[in-house]
């Protein structure tokens, strides 16, 4: 009975433990995860209005049909959709595009090319979000300050800029700290707007009659084009639901649902509800009408609180940019690129100055472009809309060949988000014209570069396979010629285990020498995000001088040789660092006019290679044991 009475307050202590846990990250879920549609109440309901209200004045069912599409859109969109069904699809707890892509490649072996194509298309679009999100989402909270006097709108574009640069000045610094503050910051932000939109329904009760989807229907039936229109800034209300999904891995599905359901939905629908009825009942607020929402005395705090939650916003999608640029790189879709590590305690706390610099130099030229977030707004949408469709049509392949779900049922599920889905992208599709080719244009090119690469790496890999002997033929040889023997270790880094590296080839030929300890070995990237650390590395004896190791990395993951060498020790390998000498094949490409590619692209290629990072810094080898022996080669 006396462990009994003890057991159960332990219990107790357990589970409350467990209890703020779950609602720690719940609050730190709020900062990151829903930073971006938190913002979309500044821009999206004025926006998606004023397209309609450009005929005529602005009626109740104009108000009501726009509501009903921007709460249903959260409804189904956001809540069934992604924080419901895709938060199930995590590949070993990891979300976003990649990870989805690289789970639906896993399910479906050979038959990969389609889900591959998907993957690089979502990826490229991701980028045009990451662009535009920052530029957008700064310059609709700086416009608040021409509320409080129109003397501030010459200085709109410059305090924009000015915000953004500093934003971007600050990454390489690392946004550990800055983190902590993000969750109750956004967290004020999301009581700040549930407030100001509450205060407003009592003007114009009828708003709540928006929760009825008939509204929407007839909206739609009534305006046709100018209603489709509508819809494509009716999905400014669900960007950043993406990120629902992307920030999977570091806050769980729990968390982001619990955050959703309490704080971030409510939130959203008090403020959109506020923003409706008090158009209704004051027509000519419908220029900013949720700045207006603010008594006078309260718009400048609302503007600063607006910004900080823009910023944050911005923060989020930046740090999205690194980490997918990291798993593109890990997964073989981009070239290597630097990764600095700037949170010991958090290994996804990660900068990329290149990423970095591009992206600060399209988001500055996309704000000196467009001037302001209502010319933006017609560029957001179709990033957002076209990842969303990606992310169905690969969450269709998972369903079917990771879970296999029967096609009628996998069908039955996945065909009513699809045509949501598509019909918003049509919808913003009709704005080419007005903006909607940036995100386009921007997205092509990265995906034209990732092919680039993708095509270019497997035809000079196929080159090298024909071009070399098969390394157990090598190694035969080697141990019937007896070559010149020499003390140490060498280590020879190739990506085709199966046939001799150049490396090696080179060394036996021009210095005609052999090491008494020589290894093999080859980097491998999985389509697991995380690798167990004691399945990472594997060593395979061919010969009593020669040794084959596979070291295998997530593409969550940043690679470490030196550390995989000393979990190889466990495993029979012998060395000494100070007596090891890592051998690099640096390849020098030169176009070929009877080249599988056409020449521009050999030439792309070569450019990509050549700005790569180098093989030393990204797999972190000691720089001063590095030997790199170069050969020519055409593309």
């Amino acid at each position: 009975m006396s462990n009994a009475a003890t057991a159960k307050p332990n219990g107790d202590h357990g589970a409350q433990s467990e209890r703020a846990k779950l609602i720690a990250l719940a609050i730190g879920s709020v900062g990151v995860v829903y930073g971006d549609i938190g913002t979309s109440p500044l821009y999206a309901f004025r926006e998606a209005l004023l397209h309609t209200a450009s005929r005529g004045p602005v009626t109740e069912p104009m108000v009501l049909g726009v509501l009903s599409l921007i709460l249903w859109s959260l409804i189904l969109v956001v809540t069934v959709k992604y924080v419901i069904l895709l938060l199930r699809a995590d590949n070993n707890g990891e979300g976003g595009i990649l990870s989805l892509m690289a789970l639906a490649r896993r399910a479906m072996a050979r038959r990969s090319t389609f889900v591959l194509a998907l993957g690089v298309t979502g990826a490229a679009l991701f980028y045009g979000d990451a662009v535009i999100t920052p530029a957008i989402s700064v310059l609709s909270s700086v416009e608040g300050l021409k509320l409080i006097t129109p003397a501030f709108d010459p200085y709109v574009v410059p305090i924009t800029i000015g915000i953004i640069l500093l934003l971007f000045m600050v990454q390489s610094r690392g946004t550990a700290r800055v983190a902590f503050f993000f969750g109750p910051i956004t967290v004020v932000w999301f009581l700040a707007i549930a407030v100001a939109g509450a205060s407003h329904i009592a003007d114009q009760p009828a708003v709540l009659l928006a929760f009825n989807p008939a509204y929407a229907i007839d909206f739609l039936l009534q305006h046709k084009t100018v209603g489709i229109i509508a819809l494509g800034s009716v999905l400014l209300a669900v960007t950043g639901a993406e990120a629902l999904y992307a920030d999977l891995g570091h806050f769980g599905r729990k968390p982001i649902r619990l955050a959703w359901t309490v704080i971030v939905f409510p939130s959203l629908t008090l403020n959109y509800l506020g923003q409706g009825a008090l158009v209704l009942s004051k027509p000519e607020t419908l220029e900013n009408p949720f700045f207006l929402l603010v008594p006078e005395w309260g718009l400048l705090p609302m503007v600063l609180l607006a910004t900080m939650a823009t910023v944050i916003a911005a923060q989020a999608v930046i740090t999205g940019a690194y980490s997918l640029t990291r798993q593109a790189i890990q997964l073989g879709i981009m070239p290597r690129m630097e990764v600095r590590h700037t949170s010991d305690a958090h290994v996804g706390q990660i900068f990329m100055p290149r990423v970095n610099k591009l992206l600060a130099i399209a988001v500055v030229i996309l704000v000196l472009s467009f001037h302001s977030s209502s010319n933006l707004a017609s560029a957001y949408g179709i990033a957002v809309t076209g990842t969303m469709v990606v992310t169905a049509l690969l969450m269709f392949v998972v369903m079917r060949h990771r879970w296999n779900w029967p096609l009628p049922v996998a069908l039955l599920v996945i065909t009513p988000f699809l045509l949501i889905d598509l019909t918003f992208l049509g919808a913003n599709l009709l704005k080419i014209a007005e903006g909607g080719w940036m995100p386009l244009a921007l997205g092509a090119s990265l995906a034209l570069v990732m092919y680039t690469w993708i095509r270019g790496t497997a035809i000079l890999a196929e080159k090298s396979r024909r071009d070399s002997l098969p390394l157990l033929d090598v190694v035969a040889m080697l141990e019937k010629s007896h070559p010149h023997q020499v003390p140490g270790t060498a280590m020879f880094l190739t990506s085709t285990p199966n046939v001799a590296p150049v490396a090696l080839m080179h060394n036996l030929k021009h210095n005609k020498v052999l090491h008494e300890q020589n290894v093999i070995v080859t980097i491998e990237a999985a389509q697991e995000p995380y690798i167990d650390p004691e399945s990472r590395v594997s060593v395979q004896s061919l010969s009593p001088r020669m040794m084959m190791m596979r070291v295998s990395y997530g593409y969550m993951e940043s690679p470490n040789l030196p550390k995989a060498l000393a979990a190889a020790r466990k495993l029979g390998l012998k060395y000494d660092i100070m007596s090891t000498s890592f051998f690099l094949g640096r390849r020098s490409l030169r176009t070929s006019p009877r080249g599988a590619m056409p020449l521009w692209q050999d030439r792309l290629y070569i450019s990509l290679a050549r700005n790569a990072s180098d093989a030393t810094e990204f797999f972190q080898i000691p720089s001063d044991r590095v030997i790199e022996l170069g050969t020519q080669m055409t593309i």
